[in-house]
């Protein structure tokens, strides 16, 4: 009898993690690179840690390398100390960056949107997210093909891209250009189709609710608290790509559809957030946002202006917003509401692990979108003037 083979799982890469810090960059409270941390080990990498943090504080990006030519160097005897299988930078580069960081390191380098496209891309389950993350992609590597294609950016040089015609690199640049055209005519059309569907709830008198914050904020478990619904909801960055929509029954309000979105991040990609435009047009539309914040979080007041900014990015600014304070039972807080200076409830307090505070969240929606009354119809009263009710007798 033959032995069933041993399955094997394939390493995990080693990314060791550096970056810069500009003075418009927040302050992160659990120290240098943390978030940029915790992305690598959300796209199933291991983080190679380094004695010293591998952070520069500059005021202005250096030209050729994005960090000083002094702190290249550091990371250059890190990475010949550490073996690691691939670099980090916590910061957005543009081509000539990787090609001259690659070039001292010797080693791939990779920065934060291409990290976050990554793990976009692996957690992408319906063929609406798979089509925006494909198209976030082809965006990122249209202008970094020359990259990927050094050794054949030339007519003559290597074998096989002599003589006339395309060199590999342009026949990649005109399929890459393609690609992106039918993936926009696919999106066109998905973004037509939520747009009845958003039609039909208005004239049907539905309110849409959106749940916007930042990533692993708690959207999802609150989501399926208010709902009874089981949206994959897991303590890591990006448990959810995919818009949900479900029906939400609250005492004393109208018919509610509530909808759970993808989580936003600080630098979210421009790319990511144009191809997601189709699915974040959820909270645009919406009568009301709920903004979930992370209340245990150190970097709560970072992150509300980070989803602040990408609100006003897709035009949802306007949108009437409450806030949810959510995780309070890891901060150490009571639930319970606060009310602005009109009398209406702005933010709530609550734990959707828990439950605790949601009936308040039900008491707001129903105070903001009250049923409407049910009109009974009896009798017409009888006019005043003697001769109408003459005549009323008369035909009874």
């Amino acid at each position: 009898m033959s032995k069933r083979p041993v399955e094997t799982r394939p390493p995990r890469e080693r990314i060791l993690v550096c970056g810069v810090l500009f003075p418009d960059r927040p302050h992160e409270h659990d120290g240098p690179l943390s978030e940029a941390k915790s992305l690598v080990e959300a796209a199933g990498a291991e983080v190679v840690e380094s004695e010293v943090p591998l952070v520069q504080k500059r005021p202005a990006p250096d030209a050729s390398t994005l960090m000083g030519r002094g702190k290249v160097g550091e990371v250059r005897e890190a990475i010949e100390r550490l073996q690691p299988d691939a670099v980090l930078v916590d910061n957005d580069l543009s081509p000539a960056h990787i090609r001259n960081l690659e070039k001292a390191w010797e080693k791939r380098v990779l920065d934060r949107s291409e990290l976050i496209l990554d793990i976009f891309a692996a957690r992408a389950r319906t063929a609406q997210a798979r089509l925006q993350v494909e198209l976030a992609q082809m965006e990122y590597l249209r202008p970094r093909l020359r990259r990927m294609w050094t050794h054949l950016e030339r007519h003559e040089g290597a074998i096989g891209t002599r003589g006339p015609g395309e060199t590999q690199l342009e026949t990649d640049r005109r399929l890459i250009g393609e690609r992106v055209k039918l993936l926009r005519g696919r999106m066109a059309r998905v973004a037509r189709s939520r747009a009845v569907q958003s039609r039909t709830r208005r004239r049907a008198e539905v309110r849409t609710v959106a749940l916007v914050g930042y990533t692993n904020a708690g959207k999802s478990t609150l989501f399926n608290r208010m709902t009874g619904a089981s949206a994959f909801a897991a303590d890591q960055l990006f448990a959810t790509l995919d818009t949900t929509l479900r029906k939400v029954y609250v005492e004393g309000a109208a018919p509610i559809v509530l909808s759970d979105t993808v989580g936003f991040i600080r630098d979210l990609p421009h790319d990511l957030i144009a191809a997601f435009r189709s699915t974040l047009t959820e909270a645009a539309d919406a009568d009301l946002i709920l903004h979930v914040i992370d209340g245990s979080s150190n970097e709560r007041d970072e992150q509300v202006a980070a989803v602040d900014a990408v609100l006003a990015e897709i035009g949802a600014n306007e949108v009437p917003q409450v806030r949810v304070l959510n995780k309070i039972d890891l901060a150490g807080l009571p639930p319970g509401v606060e009310r602005d200076g009109c009398g209406n409830i702005s933010s709530v307090r609550l734990s959707a692990l828990t439950g605790a505070g949601c009936a308040d969240l039900r008491f707001m929606l129903a105070e903001r979108f009250p049923a409407a009354p049910i009109a009974v119809h009896g009798p017409e009263p009888l006019s005043s003037d003697p001769d109408d009710q003459k005549a009323t007798l008369r035909s009874g």
